[in-house]
């Protein structure tokens, strides 16, 4: 793997930690020590996630709006790593821009001021971004928590952020029975193929355009999906309306999450139905269908996440085919 010495980098507001010292991004010679804090932080958290060095390998050689040298920090005990966060931004469907932030410190050195320091650290390379950006609109320093990360939570509530949306992540049971839930009339699901794929993500780009915070990536982005394991066209429920896409079930399964959990759950996500067909039941016949398939794999729940104040009522068609809430997940903004 490539490894690139990097200088360290002072922050003049850093704890007074024996042995403590922060640098740039070196290079592919990281992600091992990038994924040893992230599995080192999991359980304490109580977050669930099973991320491989040939994963995030990929995901860092498609970065948006990120230059991971200039974009990233590591705190160093020794000469180990303990914590890292990265930057970046998006413009938004409605002009508004966010400047995203996020990181990960090993539990045994949290609550010593070393997390807010690299937080202010990564604010202040976010101005620098900004200052570029001389188009008008509302701009926001954004971040994310679970309501099991504590330290996440006192963290950037100390430094001034503030809750801005809320949304859920929700099981379902398949050993319940199912309700009834037929296809409109007119409407079909037909098998995915390639040639669909364009449709199929405009369809849901389209759906999604009036949701909060919408920022529609583009097709390349999601073609790219195909070289990840979750990637499973053969499980989507898309429905037709002769030519055109209705709507759309996005199913997969992530299996080493399964594994590492000792669980058989299967996603049910990308749910989305386009104006013309909404108010039809379409969404919880495809939601029923795929939840139906999954008990035919040997599946045993199903899950999703959804944003908790969705206009279009998708908790409340979620909650009446029997998903229920299991954790929240905060996004958190503060003035730019």
């Amino acid at each position: 793997m490539a490894t690139i010495q990097k200088e360290s980098i002072s922050l003049t507001d850093a704890p007074a930690i024996p042995g403590l010292a922060f640098r740039g991004f070196a290079g592919e010679s990281d992600y091992p020590k990038m994924l040893a804090v992230i599995d080192g932080s999991k359980a304490f958290d109580g977050t669930e996630r099973s991320e491989t060095l040939e994963e995030m390998a990929r995901n860092y050689s498609h970065l948006t709006n990120c230059d991971p040298y200039t974009d990233m920090l590591f705190a160093e005990i020794n000469g180990e790593v303990v914590g890292y966060n990265r930057v970046f931004w998006e413009t938004l469907d409605d002009g508004t821009r966010t400047y995203i932030l996020f990181g990960f410190l090993l539990p045994d050195w949290r609550r010593k001021g070393l997390g807010a320091a690299m937080l202010r650290h990564a604010e202040a390379r976010l101005r620098q971004i900004a200052a570029t950006h001389p188009e008008p609109g509302e701009r926001y320093f954004q971040s994310f928590a679970e309501d099991t990360e504590t330290c996440a939570l006192a963290l950037l509530e100390s430094q001034g952020y503030t809750p801005a949306r809320y949304g859920l992540s929700m099981v379902r049971d398949l050993s319940e029975p199912f309700p009834d839930a037929p296809m409109p009339a007119g409407l079909e699901v037909r098998p995915v193929t390639e040639a669909h794929l364009p449709a199929i993500h405009a369809a849901f780009a389209e759906a999604f355009r009036d949701h909060w915070g919408f920022h529609e990536e583009p097709l390349e982005n999601f073609l790219r999906w195909a070289e990840e394991p979750t990637y499973m066209p053969q499980l989507w429920k898309i429905a037709w309306a002769g030519d055109e896409v209705a709507g759309t079930v996005l199913n997969f399964f992530n299996e080493a999450e399964n594994i590492e959990y000792g669980r058989k759950r299967g996603l049910t996500e990308t749910i989305s139905v386009r104006r013309p067909w909404r108010k039809m039941g379409l969404a919880r016949a495809l939601l029923v269908q795929s939840m139906k398939m999954f008990k035919e794999m040997g599946m045993t729940e199903t899950a999703l996440r959804v944003d908790a104040e969705n206009l279009s009522g998708a908790l409340k068609l979620y909650q009446s085919v029997g998903y229920k809430e299991v954790k929240r997940h905060i996004t958190f903004r503060k003035p730019l």
